[in-house]
């Protein structure tokens, strides 16, 4: 294993480990103590160094009494943490929070984000959420209002610490999600955020026809200490590309894409044109 998690699953695991230690109300000494280990080998398994083989991480969580459900997570991670590409299944619909991305938006230095359907997430106003879920074929009725709280709590990822830019089509912008009000308010909402000195929002105009943003939406994030990372969402799974080349391709889709799209002021004056 390298000397520090280099992907998004090996980061999660580091965190997760952590989160479970840290439940225990123990230090990590007194945690180390019970297995029978030097607590640096609990830092170097925490932090990425190895130095544990997965039947001794079983053991660690079971001192932590990590819930079952959490601890066949963080050993799904262990088994891979340095693999790169990752499909997360997820069933008949996304998780109510869907913690990989949580939590590595919550830890990026930069997001940037195409969207020809939706405004992204971290740019929603409730009742645009709530118009969004409940058009969903899959969501459960009594899930909705839980899902559009998950997503005002995804909203703390937007910070002065993210430098983060969305490119949008403008299709999206003329789409009254939720009828004519919920629409401009939303819109409202975009003009507004888009001054905020560390948040980029440029629309792709649909006079220009074809444009390299047609294979679909992506979220790009890049960190400090991992590998960037390309999250592409379906209705029932995401895909996590970590590999240099697919990672490059989406690059150039970017660079593309910001030679296409309207600049921020010629964005935030279409924006609230259609306001109105």
């Amino acid at each position: 294993m390298p000397k520090r998690f280099s992907t998004a699953r090996g980061r999660e695991f580091g965190d997760g480990l952590r989160a479970a230690i840290a439940a225990t109300g123990m230090t990590s000494r007194a945690v180390a103590e019970l297995v029978g280990w030097q607590e640096a080998k609990v830092s170097d398994l925490v932090n990425g160094k190895g130095g544990a083989t997965e039947l001794e991480l079983a053991v660690l969580l079971g001192v932590c009494r990590t819930p079952p459900d959490e601890r066949e997570h963080l050993l799904a991670l262990f088994r891979a943490t340095n693999v790169k590409g990752w499909l997360q299944e997820h069933g008949a619909a996304e998780p109510i929070l869907p913690r990989t991305l949580i939590h590595h938006e919550a830890i990026a230095k930069s997001l940037v984000s195409w969207q020809p359907l939706v405004v992204h997430g971290l740019l929603q106003i409730p009742d645009y959420t709530r118009a969004v879920v409940e058009a969903s074929a899959n969501v459960p009725d009594d899930e909705v209002e839980e899902r559009v709280a998950a997503r005002a709590v995804r909203k703390k990822a937007l910070r002065s610490q993210l430098k983060a830019t969305f490119y949008l089509h403008e299709s999206v912008l003329r789409t009254p999600v939720g009828g004519e009000e919920v629409m401009r308010a939303q819109l409202e909402h975009l003009a507004q955020v888009s001054m905020r000195p560390y948040v980029v929002v440029r629309v792709v105009p649909t006079s220009i026809g074809a444009h390299a943003g047609h294979s679909g939406p992506f979220s790009l994030l890049r960190f400090h200490k991992i590998e960037p990372v390309v999250f592409v969402e379906s209705e029932n799974a995401s895909l996590i590309i970590e590999s240099p080349l697919p990672l490059k391709s989406y690059d150039a889709v970017v660079e593309s894409l910001a030679r296409t799209a309207l600049d921020e002021e010629q964005s935030r004056s279409l924006i609230k044109d259609i306001a109105g």
